[in-house]
């Protein structure tokens, strides 16, 4: 077993090594071919900046963003809008989708090392050792994916459980006749949370020439809940069909009202269920030990007397 993990480790290692080299120190053809047709006439490859650059270390940033790069390029265009619409979605502005790719491969190299040291000295069978390296290479390439799938339902949930108290200040703030759109900034400073912030990227879209349809609809694009779908349609066909904000947003408020309502009974009724497996399998086995334990010891006494 030992002579298999070491093995594998030793593979594992000059796998990595030669993916390490094959990324950072390859150049690509279409880099070597413009550096061959400048190079005919008598100018320098690279400039001065570029070559003085080289000659800096790669910081952890550089190699992050270079792996992302080139697991980036085995995807298509549209995996990485599909990831670079899921960020966005869960609030990770600043994160992109490379750097996502390079957090999947760094899963993967990090979950087969930690299994094949820990499966090499825990005395695991060589099968389930063998069968184990590309599950927890699987599931480190799909860390980051769950990870990233929980945080926009969460961030999905705190939107639709502040957008009822969002439209009763929009009705306050209409019926007191302000605007539409200084309602909406009024209640992006007003609130917090997720709400708020996606409230601001659509008053933001907006001041920078986009209608007031357009940036709603950039809104549901990026919090796509049955709540903000709802609000974006009831104000876009308000607009187009000239009734009154206000009465929209007052109806609005109601059906959330409902829908809250709703939320909250389905909730309670999945309750029973829930609390189900932590009472039969923690509960009732520590409550028969407390009851049964002293006379089974009676028991135990009086038949050995």
């Amino acid at each position: 077993m030992t002579t298999l993990a070491l093995a594998v480790a030793v593979f594992l290692l000059a796998t990595a090594v030669a993916a390490i080299v094959w990324v950072f120190v390859r150049p690509t053809s279409g880099t070597r071919r413009t550096l061959g047709q400048i190079g005919k006439y008598g100018f320098s490859g690279r400039p001065l900046e570029e070559r003085e650059e080289r000659r800096r270390p790669r910081s952890a940033a550089d190699l992050v963003s270079l792996l992302g790069d080139a697991i980036a390029a085995r995807h298509g265009p549209q995996r990485e809008e599909a990831i670079r619409a899921k960020l966005v979605s869960s609030g990770l502005y600043t994160v992109t989708p490379r750097t996502f790719f390079a957090a999947q491969g760094i899963g993967a190299v990090s979950c087969l090392g930690l299994w094949a040291v820990l499966g090499a000295f825990s005395g695991v069978k060589p099968v389930i050792y063998v069968v184990g390296l590309p599950v927890a290479a699987l599931f480190g390439w799909a860390l980051p994916s769950i990870v990233l799938a929980r945080r926009l339902k969460t961030r999905y949930h705190e939107i639709d459980k502040a957008l009822p108290d969002l439209i009763d200040l929009l009705v306050v703030t209409v019926e007191a006749g302000i605007g539409f759109v200084g309602s909406l900034r009024m209640a992006s400073e007003q609130l917090d949370g997720p709400l708020a912030q996606e409230l601001r990227l659509t008053l933001q879209e907006q001041s920078m020439g986009r209608s007031s349809a357009e940036a709603l609809e950039g809104l549901v694009q990026r919090a796509d809940t049955p709540g903000i779908r709802s609000f974006v349609r009831a104000i876009v066909q308000g607009e187009l069909l000239g009734v009154s904000i206000g009465q929209i947003l007052r109806n609005l408020a109601a059906e959330m009202r409902k829908k809250r309502k709703a939320r909250a009974e389905e909730q309670a009724q999945k309750a029973p269920i829930k609390m189900l497996f932590p009472l039969v399998f923690l509960i009732f086995p520590a409550m028969f030990v407390v009851l049964l334990l002293p006379a089974l010891i009676s028991i135990k006494n009086t038949l050995g007397s």
